[in-house]
């Protein structure tokens, strides 16, 4: 592979629907992928999955899909979000899982190429958008990453 991909992140929480909307729109993107286990959470506010996919479309022409296998599993989340594990532990078992998952076989380029991974955390730091990104670069070698803030 030597075409260059251009892959965005997102988290929505601290975030108005403007800031978020407006930052998708400005960067480009095409597709949002979402990478949340449950995306139905009424937590989620106007990132709720139904909601979500009207208002891309309507307010950005942004495409949406949900790919659970880009997802943490529900003890591997809930061991993290209870404080069970910390963030290195958590950081290790997802890439385990992912690996496993062979992502880098189900998903295509052109399904990443203009996509933005979306999850509820507000930064990339401690999420698994970002480890995602960074594993399919490893595997692919030509991503270039913008993490939306």
């Amino acid at each position: 592979m030597n075409k260059s991909i251009n892959l965005f992140t997102i988290g929505f929480t601290k975030k108005s629907a403007q800031q978020f909307f407006e930052l998708l729109s400005n960067a480009g993107v095409k597709r949002i992928i979402d990478t949340r286990l449950n995306n139905s959470s009424q937590l989620a506010g106007f990132a709720k999955r139904s909601d979500l996919q009207y208002f891309l479309k309507k307010i950005a022409d942004i495409d949406y899909i949900h790919v659970l296998d880009l997802a943490p599993t529900k003890d591997i989340l809930d061991d993290y979000k209870k404080k069970r594990t910390d963030w290195e532990t958590y950081a290790k078992k997802f890439l385990n899982l992912i690996g496993d998952r062979q992502i880098e076989e189900k998903i295509s380029p052109d399904l990443i190429n203009g996509g933005c991974l979306l999850c509820s955390e507000a930064k990339p730091h401690n999420c698994h958008r970002r480890l995602v990104a960074e594993y399919l670069n490893q595997k692919w070698g030509n991503i270039e990453i913008s993490h939306l803030e």
